[in-house]
């Protein structure tokens, strides 16, 4: 559901919580601590890298799923969580979705405070099987390559070593500490979409690791992605002894996509553009049936809704009144729109980044799409922060994913820290 903005009265209150949490770490040194321990892992992440990418699991491959889902959950039980690997029965069929959707695993680390902290990752990937010769896992300077190396292995390794550094430092000062990773995220998580959603709803923060890009920009807001789908059912007839005989349906088809071309609000963000068309069977025959898809995007779930209701009142008008016109829309993604909250904890990241000498870019601006971050977003008034995964390139490419080495050791203090400083009540 779509936020809006803080009442004026209440902006004094939030600057003076920014403030607050910037001077309460302000000029702070790095717990060396903490520091040193993430020196110290960076190796031991590379290693469970290694593992995940040599099974291959793309959103398809019911068996790498399994493998690499058994592979988490026994190190999130040595880990010390209570842990499970759920099977989905609650499936948003798409256009897309195959009739079998990977599992996922669920742990949670229960502390002796109160704050609520969940951790995102998926499992899946977008390659076939066998691709996996192409693209293994190496290391080449300060990066390291593999088969969904960027999106999203590093994200599941980076949440299995934060929670194994908080283990090192003795750390259970938050109330509970749950852990979600999906196998059906590169396929817009039919399967898991409502569970993290529903695990989400009472969490203080929610961190998505999914990969920080080139430059390790934390996103506080991306589009949403929908699909329409316009179906055209007419009348076939000879095309040249007896056209009249029959319901044109691409006629039909053409008449709608036409008077559904001026839907886009780009000054709001909400973009609709018809991409794929097909109709008719031979050139000789009036077309029976006919066919269109489009692509949406939008910047505020409440778009989306309205969207939905414009493109069914639109086809009731029809240029053939023998034709039948059936329209179904998809959200495939909601969009990840940013809160106060969110702000504030990403502000004190911010903070804990410079303690170790580095600039940390925040993006509130919606760019690209597709995260499961916006599913945890949809009901909860905590923070959804995005990108909280390594610094990469070449996500969905045969031959160029990489992460980059020398983002292990901030990203595993920065996630730390803010567990900690959450759990703390250091950042509100």
């Amino acid at each position: 559901m779509s936020r809006s903005l803080p009442a004026p009265s209440l902006a004094p209150l939030i600057a003076s919580l920014w403030l607050a949490c910037a001077a309460t770490i302000a000029h702070a040194e790095p717990m060396t601590d903490v520091h040193a321990l993430a020196q110290k892992e960076q190796q031991p992440l590379l290693d469970t890298l290694r593992d995940l990418v040599s099974i291959e699991s793309g959103s398809k491959d019911i068996d790498g799923l399994n493998q690499i889902a058994e592979r988490v959950a026994g190190q999130l039980k040595q880990l010390g969580g209570t842990v499970e690997i759920l099977h989905p029965t609650d499936v948003y069929r798409l256009d897309d979705t195959p009739e079998t959707i990977g599992p996922a695993v669920h742990a949670v680390f229960k502390g002796t405070g109160s704050k609520k902290i969940m951790l995102i990752a998926h499992m899946d990937t977008v390659y076939l099987k066998g691709m996996l010769k192409d693209q293994p896992f190496r290391v080449d300077g300060d990066k390291a390559y593999g088969l969904g190396i960027a999106d999203d292995k590093q994200g599941v390794a980076l949440i299995l070593h934060t929670v194994a550094m908080l283990q090192k430092l003795n750390f259970r000062d938050y109330g509970t500490l749950t852990v979600l990773t999906n196998g059906d995220e590169e396929i817009s998580s039919p399967g898991w979409r409502s569970t993290i959603t529903k695990f989400a709803a009472d969490q203080d923060v929610v961190f998505s690791f999914e990969g920080g890009g080139t430059d390790g920009t934390l996103r506080l807001a991306t589009s949403g992605i929908g699909s329409a789908y316009l179906t055209v059912h007419g009348k076939s007839s000879h095309a040249g002894a007896r056209p009249e005989g029959g319901v044109n349906a691409l006629y039909e088809l053409s008449h709608q996509v036409l008077q559904m071309k001026d839907l886009s609000k780009p000054e709001q963000g909400l973009k609709l553009n018809w991409t794929v068309s097909k109709a008719g069977t031979n050139r000789n025959v009036i077309p029976a049936d006919a066919s269109a898809q489009a692509d949406a995007r939008a910047l505020k779930v409440a778009d989306f809704d309205e969207l939905q209701k414009a493109l069914q009142e639109k086809i009731k008008n029809r240029l053939l009144p023998d034709s039948r016109v059936e329209l179904k829309f998809e959200v495939r993604r909601p969009p990840l729109e940013a809160n106060d909250a969110s702000r504030r904890v990403a502000a004190c990241g911010k903070t804990i980044y410079g303690e170790i000498g580095l600039s940390l870019k925040v993006d509130e601006k919606a760019t690209g799409g597709g995260t499961d971050a916006a599913f945890a977003a949809l009901k909860t008034s905590g923070a959804v922060v995005e990108g909280m995964g390594l610094s990469g390139f070449g996500a969905h490419s045969n031959d160029a994913e990489y992460v980059q080495i020398n983002s292990i050791v901030p990203r595993l203090y920065l996630a730390t820290r803010m567990i900690m400083d959450l759990s703390t009540g250091k950042l509100k």
